[in-house]
């Protein structure tokens, strides 16, 4: 009997974890790539010296990348707080909205109901290019094309389906008894929703939060099609126009990319575990 199976690890179990590993350095490549490109100079980027480790600590490439001290091009600071404007109110409402939608399509049943929630389901599957000309139609007779507030509302409306879904799955896994407790002590369909629901609808909240901030703080095709002016656009179009006309500078380019990631990686990396219980939540029922 070898020394491994004496401590109780079976072959199988170091066979999965050693594929595991491999994997995960596969997938961690690239970001690796980024990291040291960006703590290079120019003059040490290239495909020669892609994977060698950079002659000195330099953070040049993220203070470029962030004042805009680069071939003229405007920086990332002022987009980065477009993105913030924009992601913080979109993702509340769509939040807020998609809670209230779950609700009243889980405990509160109504002729037709079983029609409206998978047609309301289905605006997750209609492809976001094929509505960019009547969506833009839609925006100029609203007077919000090429606003901030046009963006916004975008991204509610199109996160609407997801967050339903979300909290109606959620809140079919609740009691109807305590619904029907606040019922006879005279609460009414606002009061059961915020005394009952709101405070046990946190998990929730947290993977509607997570999801919402991930997809609004990500999306380039809205951003570039909705915003004109480059002082509303949000990170990702910034990023995008960072590319030089002439030349590239990749160190730059990598330390762009690393900041315009890093909120949803910080999001991710402090809310990972709410986000998993909050799925798990929902999952019993619905």
């Amino acid at each position: 009997m070898s020394a491994l199976s004496r401590r109780g690890v079976r072959p199988g179990v170091i066979v999965v974890y050693g594929l595991l590993c491999i994997a995960s350095a596969v997938y961690l490549m690239p970001i690796y790539v980024q990291l040291v490109t960006g703590l290079k100079s120019f003059q040490e980027v290239s495909l020669a010296t892609m994977w060698k480790l950079p002659s000195g600590i330099n953070f040049s490439s993220y203070l470029k990348a962030w004042t805009g001290a680069y071939q003229g091009i405007r920086g990332l600071s002022g987009n980065f707080l477009n993105s913030v404007l924009l992601v913080v109110p979109a993702t509340l409402i769509s939040a807020f909205l998609g809670s209230m939608n779950g609700y009243v399509l889980a405990k509160w049943k109504f002729r037709g109901a079983n029609v409206l929630f998978p047609l309301l389901l289905f605006g997750m599957f209609i492809p976001y290019q094929s509505i960019l000309i009547p969506l833009v139609r839609v925006l100029q007779q609203m007077h919000l094309y090429g606003t901030r507030g046009g963006l916004i509302f975008v991204h509610v409306v199109y996160g609407i389906p997801i967050t339903t879904l979300i909290f109606r799955n959620y809140y079919a896994a609740i009691p109807n008894e305590l619904l029907e407790a606040s019922k006879i002590d005279g609460a009414d369909i606002l009061g059961i929703y915020a005394r009952i629901l709101f405070p046990l609808s946190l998990p929730g909240f947290v993977v509607v939060i997570i999801w919402q901030f991930t997809s609004i703080w990500n999306d380039f095709l809205f951003a570039v099609i909705v915003t004109s002016r480059p002082s509303l656009q949000p990170i990702t179009v910034a990023l995008n126009n960072m590319a030089g006309s002439f030349s590239v500078e990749w160190n730059v380019q990598m330390a762009g990319a690393l900041i315009a990631a890093l909120p949803t990686l910080l999001v991710y990396i402090f809310l990972s575990r709410y986000f998993m219980s909050g799925l798990l939540a929902g999952s019993v029922k619905g």
